[in-house]
């Protein structure tokens, strides 16, 4: 597909990252070094100039365009460029927009204006956190098959019922139709088979149909006597902080947010008349202890600076936290989660990118390709993939103990109408069966790819 991309900011150049291999991509941005330095790195093309002018987008041959994605720096900049690409013949069209203030907007600006998506990436970590906040026994959820199938990620803890539990007894012990696709003992990722034991300090990935993944964490929460997240601590009110805050009290969650900045904080109480907003360095370790943060239940980190996050979350993890959670957006500081033991990181751009890159998939798939979700976990070194199955070909219908799998790839799940299937050996994939595949091999584009 030809693909336009305007800002050539975090999102932009990751998303020329991804998109360059399989599709027609140009970026545009004002600054030329940065549209110069895109260039050089990804095979892609570049147009330094103004987004709103016509020329530019004529430039980029907006009319053949299959999706327009406005990513820039200003939230105005991207509904604008949209529009007017949208008019001069853009078929698909994209607007990141980050201000509360559209919120209510959305709706209309998708069906009146015709701007197919809009990302709200502060939102979306909210919900994010939100969701981990909730299970605190999780460090990660990711969902597939429109939510129908939850891929979550926990560390099993000394003293866990599953210790020691071997994978081919697993649902047999919990009485639940779970399945684990991989497992992260030290540096060491495994796609395991059913005779791998588990072990206290590994982290697994697991799936299993959304019903079930809440029992599995009640029937944990039962074993360790687990308390649900009962108070939280934000330390920075940013966006994200507006929206976490906003979901915890709907949840019951007593919050608190810790800001430094007096105007953003007499906003917060405005908005949110049910926090407890302190004006104060939240960096401060004195001011932490006067608030009490190491009491609460949680304290999730979202300040604008990376390296104050990574601290602060360990020194809450020191003081005894029990759920910490950690904004980061540079996946260089991403990487040293396992090392610095930082279990939920969070990080906005990679939401943003992934979501952008899920409704790509779904333009793709309706022009023929299989895929339709890709979540790229542990370090980028584990991808989980959702295909869908479009025709007859010779592996549909075959018992799946027949089929020989390639190396270091697992079936997690196949999802058929509204029935969710923890694959087994006897069963078969069929056309329009939604197939999540776990895999530590790069590049599958194809569920054929698979298959030795």
């Amino acid at each position: 597909m030809d693909i336009i991309i305007v800002g050539c900011g975090k999102v932009g150049t990751a998303l020329a990252d991804v998109l360059n291999d399989e599709h027609n991509v140009t970026i545009i941005d004002k600054k030329e070094s940065l549209v110069d330095a895109a260039t050089n790195d990804y095979d892609v093309m570049g147009i330094a100039g103004n987004c709103l002018q016509t020329e530019i987008l004529a430039e980029a041959n907006v009319d053949k365009c299959n999706i327009f994605i406005a990513v820039t720096a200003s939230d105005e900049v991207n509904i604008l460029s949209c529009l007017i690409a949208k008019k001069m013949g853009a078929r698909h069209c994209i607007a990141r927009v980050r201000s509360p203030e559209f919120d209510k907007q959305l709706v209309f600006m998708r069906e009146e204006l015709g701007i197919s998506m809009m990302v709200n990436p502060d939102y979306n970590a909210a919900n994010e956190i939100a969701k981990v906040l909730r299970y605190p026994e999780a460090i990660n959820i990711e969902s597939f098959a429109k939510g129908r199938v939850d891929l979550t990620e926990i560390r099993i803890t000394s003293g866990s019922i599953l210790d020691g539990v071997a994978l081919s007894q697993l649902s047999r012990r919990m009485r639940l139709d779970v399945l684990i696709c991989a497992v992260q003992r030290g540096d060491e990722l495994t796609i395991p088979n059913g005779n791998f034991v588990l072990r206290a300090g590994d982290k697994i990935h697991m799936t299993a149909s959304h019903s079930n993944m809440v029992k599995f964490f009640k029937s944990i929460s039962a074993a360790y006597r687990e308390k649900r997240v009962k108070s939280a601590v934000l330390i920075g009110g940013g966006r994200v902080a507006y929206h976490l805050a906003q979901q915890l009290i709907e949840m019951g969650v007593k919050v608190k947010i810790i800001e430094i900045d007096h105007e953003r904080c007499l906003e917060l109480s405005d908005r949110l008349n049910k926090v407890d907003i302190s004006c104060a360095d939240g960096t401060d370790h004195d001011i932490l202890e006067e608030e009490r943060v190491y009491d609460a239940d949680a304290v999730v980190t979202l300040t604008g600076i990376d390296e104050e996050n990574i601290l602060l979350s360990l020194l809450a993890k020191n003081n005894g936290v029990e759920k910490v959670v950690t904004k980061v957006n540079r996946m260089s500081l991403m990487q040293l989660s396992d090392t610095l033991d930082l279990d939920s990181i969070i990080s906005p751009k990679t939401i943003t990118v992934n979501q952008i890159l899920q409704y790509v998939r779904a333009r793709q798939n309706s022009m023929g390709n299989s895929v339709t979700t890709l979540y790229r976990l542990v370090n980028e070194r584990l991808e989980a993939i959702e295909f869908v199955v479009r025709d007859e070909k010779d592996y549909v219908g075959v018992p799946l103990k027949k089929l020989k799998l390639r190396s270091g790839i697992l079936i997690a799940s196949i999802v058929r109408g509204n029935e969710l299937i923890i694959p087994k050996g006897d069963d078969c994939l069929k056309v329009n069966d939604s197939v999540v595949v776990v895999t530590t091999t790069k590049g599958m584009h194809d569920l054929s790819n698979i298959f030795d």
